[in-house]
């Protein structure tokens, strides 16, 4: 029997689907190890591995079938646009993806008029402003702090995710629009789904149950 393969984005995120992960039965010990320089990490009893990606490499992994499952957040997964089912919403990581700026942008959105529209997400941001609001702008793609962009007029607004928005208002920008909600996602390689329906349903049906059971602990 082969291994089920699970993909988690590094971060606070890999932290908090391994303790949901953990509570539903499904843990990996080996990754407790501190200082550990291993890159794959295995629970032979379960017959699971798991190993840690760039976020944005995770739908690749998934996509390509080298992980059958996947945990990203839903900015990865729409940025990305990979082949691949989308089957949980894990419940953590929860923010927005926003269009924000100065206040006075508010009134050049939707106007007609070109704008730029600087953003670490070019995907998302050409299919909001093109496909939705139906409006052409200049997508400027940046890495670093998206924020700077309208303070130094490199644009007249950004596309970024918001948490608390608290970097947005000490900088004397908020959000002008709300384009998505996001949270991390489980996801499934579509191969992987039909030829290991069993297992890899059974190991969805006991992370659902957790989670609705933290669900009800929480009302």
């Amino acid at each position: 029997m082969r291994d089920i393969t699970i993909a988690l984005a590094k971060g606070r995120l890999a932290k908090k689907a391994m303790e949901i992960l953990a509570q539903a039965g499904i843990c990996c010990e080996e990754m407790n190890e501190k200082n550990t320089r291993k890159l794959i990490f295995r629970n032979d009893e379960l017959g699971i591995r798991f190993f840690l990606a760039k976020a944005n490499d995770v739908p690749t992994y998934v996509e390509y079938g080298a992980a059958d499952i996947g945990i990203v957040g839903k900015d990865t997964i729409l940025e990305e646009n990979r082949r691949l089912y989308e089957v949980i919403d894990m419940n953590i990581g929860r923010c927005r993806m926003c269009v924000a700026g100065p206040p006075d942008a508010r009134s050049l959105l939707g106007s007609g008029k070109l704008i730029r529209v600087a953003t670490k997400y070019p995907k998302i941001a050409k299919d909001y402003f093109y496909n939705q609001k139906h409006q052409t702008v200049e997508i400027i793609k940046l890495n670093g702090s998206i924020e700077l962009a309208p303070l130094v007029g490199l644009s007249e607004v950004i596309v970024d995710i918001v948490e608390t928005g608290s970097t947005l208002r000490e900088n004397g920008l908020e959000v002008l629009e709300e384009i998505v909600p996001l949270s991390a996602r489980m996801v499934v390689n579509q191969v992987s789904m039909k030829m290991e329906k069993e297992r890899i349903g059974g190991l969805i049906a006991a992370i659902r149950a957790e989670l609705e059971k933290q669900a009800k602990e929480e009302e």
